[in-house]
């Protein structure tokens, strides 16, 4: 297994280094380092002789990829690329455009995306994994064609009308809960509560329709209909035969998930006025920060490789007969 990771991890530096190129290559066909200088300094009243000290002072004074005047292995070193996003690989992040630390900041906002999403990710795998066994145990049912039926509706409607819906009635009608905002400390939940009610609101349709044809394939198995000839009861079947043999693709699904709960909910964070980090990287895209976007594409990527790993690991947790070479 030792060897099996390794080979990953090796396997993950080229993805790396494709996903810092793509993430570099779309963001300056987009801006010129001028139009960047101009987004911090403003737009009007602002002189070539600022944008030309700005581009100076933050280090896209280079060339983008290639350093044709230079000699040597400076040509590619001497360029924005490497000055900029090749170190990202010894995960020094360095300062946003606006002169902040980006490290500081991750670990700062680390906490309430965290508060949000460990929650909201618990809570709706318990949730969503009930209501797809009581589902199957009334499979060819009517409860069952009417509960395909929500969970299809459910499932359809946009993330964006659960959040405006739930401030509306929760927050401004009944006057719960604060509309946004977050309060450090033992009262975040006042604030947390509501995103996290939503958030596994939202989830239920798909999560509990896809838990659902786990199931079923496993319920009308020569297993499952020799525990039911043995006198066990289809609620006994459910959770002692088809939920343990299901839990290879369930392992899929969660393991990977959780590395990338530390990068926060985008939209939750935003609408929600939560300092996370969803809402650092929707400010950093609005206030054309590269060097903040750059860090959280790449941190991204790496929370994802090891998610992949993290899943391959547990199949042979789960499974035995799953063997890593």
């Amino acid at each position: 297994m030792f060897a099996y990771i390794i080979r990953r991890l090796l396997y993950a530096i080229p993805i790396l280094i494709g996903v810092n190129l793509i993430t570099f290559f779309l963001f300056f066909v987009v801006n010129s380092p001028g139009d960047v200088a101009r987004a911090h300094l403003g737009e009007k009243y602002v002189t070539q002789d600022a944008i030309d000290n700005w581009v100076q002072e933050k280090g896209y004074h280079y060339p983008l990829m290639f350093n044709g005047e230079a000699e040597g292995l400076a040509k590619a070193t001497d360029t924005i690329f490497f000055q900029k996003s090749l170190k990202l690989f010894t995960f020094d992040f360095g300062q946003a455009d606006d002169g902040r630390n980006i490290s500081s900041d991750v670990l700062t906002r680390m906490g309430p995306s965290l508060a949000l999403a460990v929650p909201s990710f618990i809570i709706g795998i318990w949730v969503n994994i009930c209501v797809a066994l009581v589902v199957v145990m009334f499979r060819g049912t009517r409860l069952d064609k009417a509960a395909i039926a929500l969970l299809v509706s459910l499932m359809s409607i946009s993330g964006l009308f659960y959040i405006i819906g739930g401030q509306y009635i929760v927050a401004t009608l009944w006057r719960l809960v604060p509309i946004s905002g977050f309060e450090p400390g033992p009262m975040a939940w006042k604030f947390l509560i509501l995103p996290i009610i939503i958030g596994v609101v939202s989830g239920i349709g798909l999560g509990a329709r896809w838990y659902r044809t786990l199931f079923l394939e496993s319920a009308d198995q020569d297993f499952a209909r020799t525990a039911r000839a043995k006198g066990v009861s289809e609620l006994g079947v459910l959770f002692r035969h088809v939920l343990p043999n299901a839990l290879l693709p369930i392992l899929t699904g969660i393991v990977v998930v959780i590395p990338s709960l530390f990068m926060g909910s985008l939209l939750m964070e935003a609408f929600f006025g939560i300092p996370g980090l969803g809402s650092y990287m929707l400010d950093a895209i609005r206030a054309q920060d590269f060097a903040i976007v750059r860090t959280m594409v790449f941190v991204g990527s790496v929370l994802y490789i090891i998610g992949l790993i993290l899943t391959d690991i547990s199949y042979t947790i789960a499974d035995p007969r799953v063997r890593l070479n």
